[in-house]
């Protein structure tokens, strides 16, 4: 994968999760990928079982999620470091920000291992 097809594919799973699609959401990682939130020192472990429950979650805890204002550290085929800023809102209507980078690598052209570290709370729990 090129550096630009890199950096769409990136901002692609990202849509994804904004629109809160579970099914697109997981077609970007492998069966035995690896979700880990750096931060907080925990990993969530195949795509199918402990990733789906940890993006369920997240989604059923907010109203809408946003993610943007993307820069990106490509290293084609299989690397991408992503800063971006995050905007969870509440059922509520309160709105959470945070600065957030991932680290991404690749398999083919699904997610095998991604590395996330946040600012505040942690929303993936």
């Amino acid at each position: 994968m090129d550096a630009v097809r890199l950096q769409q594919f990136v901002e692609r799973y990202f849509a994804a999760v904004d629109r809160k699609d579970i099914d697109g959401v997981l077609a970007f990682f492998v069966p035995d990928a690896v979700f880990t939130v750096a931060t907080f020192d925990t990993v969530y472990r195949g795509r199918d079982t402990e990733v789906r429950g940890m993006f369920e979650r997240l989604f059923e805890r907010y109203a809408g999620v946003w993610h943007g204002d993307f820069t990106h550290v490509l290293q084609p085929p299989a690397l991408a470091a992503t800063r971006f800023r995050v905007e969870n809102t509440t059922f509520a209507g309160e709105k959470i920000r945070k600065n957030n980078c991932n680290f991404f690598r690749l398999r083919g052209e699904q997610f095998d291992d991604v590395r996330v570290y946040m600012s505040g709370d942690n929303a993936l729990r």
